[in-house]
């Protein structure tokens, strides 16, 4: 056990070394290959062993998703700083500090950028984090340990020997813009409502109920302060950083230390030339006198210090009157309020319209036609109303309600609440089948080779057909004209000929591959599988209840709730009807008059998918939500289990495992980490 306990403390120290160099200096020295090999072999040896050090890699992730989060009482309290938004104000501010601290002196002030994100606290004891709460209103904020742990940047102990036997570290947690970008991308793709900005999405990250969400979220943390502290091991806050960094903490972006407060709004000029060019949002700089014993002198008001203040840059905003409030449709259904404007220039670009992100927003901000209003545009992010600045009682609209109906197609609109933000709104979606605001995403998906498998019509053919008006929804493709076609990019007399005999031969379908072609929401290959083997044509669908299909093994109340949805909606059988008149024949060799959970066999259209007949044991914590990994089981064929038997085939194990993964090894079940899981998947 010697030889043990020393490998593993060995493995930890190095992990942690290369997680500082990796996501604290961006100067990785091994590669991630290189680095899961070493994770792997020390998650392999506390396993046998039982000895998991506090500063352990695998700590970071880990707990059952909470059901609220405990409150955390701030030892001392975290207070807000003053807003200063001009020179003059700056200057004043070091007037104040000098007649408060009797002297004509120069005082030596630091100055660090002022990052747009979330405050939190960080609380060690002998050198173990043992807690991370946010700010909340100061006194008292939320204790997010968990989600606080998978920050990899944070140390989970601190490194030296001579640390404090208590001491509480605050920052700021943030999110770069390009990990913005891709958390909106992914969100737009599985169908979610975009975050409004970087802070909101840092914000929602850490306030998440469930840890293993956290984990997926690049976000960062810069610390720059103190509160409680047992004994203090520097008395100025450029010693302050230096020792943060010195113990592997993330530290400001930009910090100096300067001799007097003229030479202090130098640094503040040189931060706003540049604030743009960075790789994150700040709202300003701070400024602070760097002595922290002329600090307990200067002492604070009741809500914020006497010696820092925030010189806050001016954003890019204007004042102007709301037209009229319409509804965009995404390119997934989502309905998105959008004020109209009264054209007015800010940051030198002309703004006309500017999002309302949701109908919660519209509520909470009391947002009507007429209005007057304050609108912001910083950097690429969209142009969003801030507040309501005037409201005309004359001039001013009804409340806007959020359509029932789709303002593109006229099809049923269905709310989902919010799937796993704690921070954002519930969303609005259009559900019809030919809304021309989705069509081009839901033709290049009915035409793709696991669903009708028409060829000739790939991706950019089906944009230009599009903007031609040769195809506005599913059924004009089997309206289309071979005269209209020649001609075209790509379209000479062989090519027109060939796309037409692909088009003949998709109208020979079976139900399964017609299902899936359809797109329905939260519908892969399997669940069209599964609704084929059930149900003998597609017309005992039409008007199907939401409890009825609940009850089918293999569907889960969301995805029946999407079904049911699809299939009450009148449109969107009108649509089907139209296609089958068409010409387009349904097969159905799937159906079985008495179904059993046998009876699915999950080799759709004839392609063995990767876990056909195999039943899989999910337990501990894993890197996705529970819900999205028993449904990507399922799509691949397989069958979530809930207890390990002699049938079971594979034991999908995250950390801390619990019985189910002892059971698996009595039983000599093969057990798989989440990784091996995916490259089953690829086989």
């Amino acid at each position: 056990m010697t030889d043990a306990k020393a490998e593993i403390e060995a493995l930890v120290k190095e992990l942690n070394y290369h997680s500082y160099k990796y996501y604290v200096l961006d100067a990785p020295e091994i590669t991630d290959a290189q680095y899961d090999l070493m994770y792997g072999r020390l998650k392999e040896l506390q396993t046998k062993y039982g000895y998991v050090p506090n500063d352990s890699p695998t700590e970071r992730v880990g707990g059952k998703p909470l059901d609220k989060f405990e409150k955390a009482h701030h030892k001392v309290p975290m207070l807000s700083l003053d807003d200063t938004f001009s020179f003059e104000e700056a200057l004043e501010f070091d007037r104040r500090v000098k007649k408060l601290l009797d002297t004509p002196s120069d005082i030596c002030y630091s100055v660090e950028v002022k990052y747009d994100g979330l405050a939190v606290e960080l609380s060690y004891e002998r050198g173990t984090l043992v807690r991370g709460s946010t700010r909340g209103d100061g006194f008292t904020g939320e204790d997010v340990t968990q989600n606080i742990k998978t920050i990899k940047a944070i140390p989970l102990k601190i490194p030296i020997s001579s640390v404090p036997e208590e001491i509480e570290i605050r920052g700021e947690i943030f999110m770069k813009r390009d990990d913005f970008i891709k958390v909106n991308q992914l969100r737009t793709a599985q169908g979610d409502q975009p975050f409004a900005n970087p802070r909101n999405a840092a914000a929602g990250a850490i306030r998440q109920l469930d840890p293993n969400i956290t984990a997926q979220r690049k976000v960062q943390i810069a610390c720059y302060g103190f509160g409680f502290v047992s004994t203090i091991p520097f008395n100025t806050q450029d010693g302050l950083v230096s020792w943060l960094r010195d113990n592997k903490f993330p530290t400001p972006h930009i910090f100096e230390v300067v001799p007097n407060i003229e030479k202090a709004l130098g640094v503040v000029k040189n931060i706003g030339k540049i604030r743009e060019s960075l790789p994150f949002d700040i709202d300003g700089a701070v400024i602070k006198v760097n002595d922290f014993q002329l600090r307990e002198i200067l002492g604070a008001r009741t809500k914020e210090p006497r010696w820092a203040i925030a010189f806050k840059y001016q954003a890019h905003r204007g004042v102007t009157k709301i037209r009229e409030i319409t509804v965009s449709v995404g390119r997934t259904g989502t309905l998105t309020p959008i004020a109209i404007l009264s054209p007015v220039s800010i940051g030198g670009v002309t703004v006309s319209r500017s999002t309302l992100h949701n109908w919660d927003e519209i509520r909470r901000k009391d947002i009507r036609p007429g209005d007057t209003v304050i609108v912001e545009r910083a950097g690429d992010v969209i142009p969003h109303v801030v507040e309501v600045l005037y409201r005309d009682s004359i001039e001013r609209g009804a409340e806007f309600p959020a359509p029932s109906a789709c303002p593109v197609c006229g099809s049923d609109v269905v709310k989902e609440s919010a799937s796993d933000e704690t921070t954002e709104a519930s969303a609005y979606r259009c559900i019809g089948l030919n809304c021309s605001a989705q069509a081009i995403g839901r033709l290049k998906h009915y035409v793709s080779r696991a669903a009708m498998n028409i060829e000739g019509l790939g991706k950019k053919t089906i944009e230009m057909f599009y903007e031609k008006g040769l195809i506005k929804s599913i059924t004009d493709i089997y309206k289309l004209e071979a005269f209209k076609i020649y001609g075209l990019p790509g379209f000479a007399e062989k090519s027109v000929d060939n796309l037409f005999i692909s088009i003949e031969n998709s109208k020979n379908a079976t139900l399964a591959r017609f299902l899936y072609a359809l797109g329905l929401r939260h519908a892969g290959e399997f669940v069209s599988k599964v609704l084929a083997v059930r149900y003998k044509s597609i017309d005992k669908l039409y008007h199907i209840k939401h409890e009825e299909l609940v009850e089918t093994e293999g569907l889960g109340d969301i995805i029946a709730k999407s079904i049911a949805e699809f299939f009450n909606d009148e449109k969107n059988i009108q649509a089907i009807k139209e296609i089958l008149n068409k010409g387009v024949q349904l097969s159905n060799p799937d159906y079985k008059s008495n179904v059993s959970s046998e009876d699915v066999q999950p080799g759709l259209f004839g392609a063995k998918l990767p876990l056909d007949g195999l039943k899989v044991v999910i337990t501990g914590t894993l890197p996705v939500e529970r819900k999205r990994l028993e449904a990507l089981i399922s799509e691949n064929g397989g069958k979530v289990a809930s207890a390990v038997s002699k049938e079971t085939s594979y034991v999908i194990a995250g950390d801390k495992p619990g019985s189910k993964f002892d059971k698996a090894k009595i039983l000599n079940i093969k057990i798989i980490t989440y990784e091996e899981f995916l490259k089953l998947m690829d086989k």
